[in-house]
Parts: C-alpha cells; sequence; structure tokens
C-alpha cells in the first residue's frame, strides 16, 4: 500500500479531510490495496490476558469507526486494531467542518462527536467477520442519552461477543459532559455496572478504559484507585488534549475539539508515566498520543506501555509507517538488552 498511498497522497491532502478519509475507507473496502509488509519477530510479540499481539503497534479508535476495514489494516502491519467509538444508535455528530489538519505541527484536530452508524451495523459487520488477528471495539455513548452508562452496557452485550477487548471511551472532548465520568464516584459506578454487565452475559474479554491527557494528579490518583479495585485490565492514555501548546502553527490552531498527533506526545507521555507509577504496573497500560517513530513507541514502552496505538501519523507519513516502527523498535530492544516488549517496560519511571 506504499506505493499507492504515495500516488495518491497528493490528491487526498487536497480534499478535505473527511472526505479524504472516506475515499481511503472505500478504497480499503474495495479489496484492491494490498497487503503490506509485516515485522514478524519474537522480540516484539506481547502476551496478554490469553491473547498474544504479535507485535504491539496498534490502530487507535476514530479511523475505522464503523468497523468497516479492520481486516485490511490488521494486512497493513498492525498488531491490533481498534474499531469506533461505536454508540447504540447512530448519530451524525457534530456541524461540519469539524476536521482540520495542522500540517505543520504533524497535528489535527477534531470535534467530530462520535459520528457513526451505530451498533447494529457494526455488530453485522463484526459477526461476519472472521476471527483472525486482534481487533477491539471503542464503546461510547450517545450524546442525547439519559443513561451513558447503560450505552456502554448496550456495547458491551452487543458488540462484547466478536471483540477481543472493549474500550469504555469516557475521555472524548466532543460530547458535552461524557468526561465526568472519569471521576471517583461515576468511575466506580460506571466499572461495577460494566463487571456485572460482563458475568450477566458470560463474557471473559478484558475491558480497558480510555482516559484524558488532561487531568490533575489527584483525579489521576482516583482513577488509579478505582481501577485496580475494580481489577479494570487496561487503561489506554491517552485521549486526544483540549490544550493548546504555545508554539502550535497551524492556521486552525484555535478551533475547538481534540488535538491529536506530535504536540500530544509528550504530555500524554507524562500522564503514561504518571498512571504506572500510581497503578504499580498492575494494570495493562496503552501508550497513544504523538506516536510516529520507533523510538517514539519505545518511550512509551519504556514509560510503563505494554502496547502502542497511533493513527494521526498515519496522514503524513502513510501506512508503511507501521512496519517502519516495528523494525526500529525491534532493533532498540535488541540494543538495550531487552528479550522482548515486556522487560522494558517502565524501566524509565522512577518508583
Amino acid at each position: 500500500m506504499t506505493d499507492l498511498f504515495r500516488a495518491a497522497a497528493p490528491l487526498l491532502r487536497a480534499l478535505p479531510p473527511e472526505v479524504a478519509h472516506r475515499a481511503t475507507i472505500a478504497a480499503l473496502r474495495s479489496g484492491l490495496v494490498p497487503r503490506t509488509e509485516t515485522v514478524d519477530d519474537p522480540v516484539l510479540h506481547v502476551p496478554f490476558r490469553g491473547l498474544t499481539f504479535p507485535n504491539p503497534i496498534g490502530l487507535a479508535a476514530g479511523f475505522d469507526k464503523n468497523a468497516e476495514v479492520p481486516d485490511a489494516m490488521l494486512g497493513q502491519g498492525f498488531g491490533f486494531v481498534e474499531v469506533g467509538s461505536i454508540t447504540p444508535r447512530p448519530q451524525a455528530g457534530n456541524p461540519k467542518p469539524r476536521l482540520f489538519r495542522l500540517p505543520e505541527d504533524r497535528a489535527v484536530i477534531n470535534r467530530l462527536g462520535f459520528n457513526n452508524q451505530g451498533m447494529a451495523a457494526a455488530e453485522t459487520r463484526l459477526r461476519a467477520r472472521p476471527r483472525r488477528g486482534i481487533v477491539g471495539v471503542n464503546l461510547g455513548a450517545n450524546k442525547d442519552s439519559d443513561d451513558r452508562i447503560g450505552d456502554y452496557i448496550a456495547g458491551l452485550k452487543a458488540l462484547g461477543p466478536y471483540a477481543d477487548y472493549v474500550t469504555v471511551n469516557v475521555s472524548s472532548p466532543n460530547t458535552p459532559g461524557l468526561r465526568g465520568l472519569q471521576n471517583k464516584a461515576e468511575l466506580e459506578e460506571l466499572l461495577g455496572r460494566l463487571e456485572d454487565a460482563r458475568t450477566a452475559a458470560g463474557l471473559a474479554i478484558p475491558i480497558a478504559l480510555k482516559i484524558a491527557p488532561d487531568l490533575t494528579e489527584a483525579e489521576l490518583a482516583d482513577i488509579a484507585a478505582v481501577a485496580v479495585e475494580h481489577g479494570t485490565e487496561g487503561l489506554i492514555i491517552s485521549n486526544t488534549t483540549i490544550a493548546r501548546p504555545p508554539d502550535l502553527r497551524g492556521r486552525h490552531k484555535e478551533q475547538s475539539g481534540g488535538l491529536s498527533g506530535a504536540p500530544l506526545f509528550a504530555p500524554s507521555t507524562e500522564t503514561l508515566r504518571r498512571m504506572y507509577r500510581l497503578t504499580g504496573g498492575r494494570i495493562t497500560l496503552v501508550g497513544v498520543g504523538g506516536v510516529g517513530s520507533g523510538a517514539d513507541a519505545y518511550a512509551k514502552i519504556r514509560a510503563g506501555a505494554s502496547l502502542v496505538q497511533l493513527y494521526t501519523a498515519l496522514i503524513y507519513q502513510g501506512p508503511g509507517l507501521v512496519a517502519a516502527i516495528g523494525r526500529d523498535l525491534a532493533a532498540l530492544l535488541k540494543r538495550d538488552g531487552f528479550d522482548g516488549v515486556r522487560a522494558a517496560v517502565g524501566v524509565d519511571v522512577n518508583p
């Protein structure tokens, strides 16, 4: 797909971002996009809760909102793919324009608002796909829901049987009030009800919680305590940020919404480091935010991540980036004498 991307990149960048994205999904759905190089090196294998990730590089939620192309993206070399965010009912999301490129900053600002076709459409697609490769489902709540926790439970029950794990997204900045579910009391209720629902449905899949990078130390401490108490299997760190670094240069830098890409690397990695320390390594952490190289992925791992995810960097560097990260990460691990990813997790974090 790398040569195809090089040929198509000028046209895609000339299109409005959402149009370019839909064109990319359509090309992947067509089946005409060839599989790309896969880095198969035992040093990159990551065991987790009965799963073995062939490499720790995942596709973050947001690219494949409707579970249309998970297998096509696994074919681009990712060790796992996360689809969504998916809400129980279809919703259009926020008014357009709502997606903005900042190429000078290798960043994107979005205020999409969980635009997706809903749970039923995703369930149909996930049920029909062959179960090969690791695919997670990112769950969201409808904007007008009067029981947002109930929305997550509905998603777990409907989509959990077809997923290798589910992620509870309570940290999008584009659904008013959603981030309030990260507060201690609401988070305790959310995780408690999800655990009960998982047990009642006879599901054994891990549940991960995706949090924001804009939290105070006290808020992070509360999340860590609740997650450890409830035996939460994973924390994904982090979602997009509402902060705006003063050195942003892109002409859309004042747009509202969540900022992703290179400017998010430092704050999300610091949040990752703090959560690894707060959880004492008892919860598997996934590092997201600004990953665009093998060195970036390695820094996330050394800060406490067992797995990493990316999305924005693909917009600017193309799908060949995945194999490049895998090769470079394997070389860095071997250079430093690590026999696997897990041996390097958290080595830069002070007790």
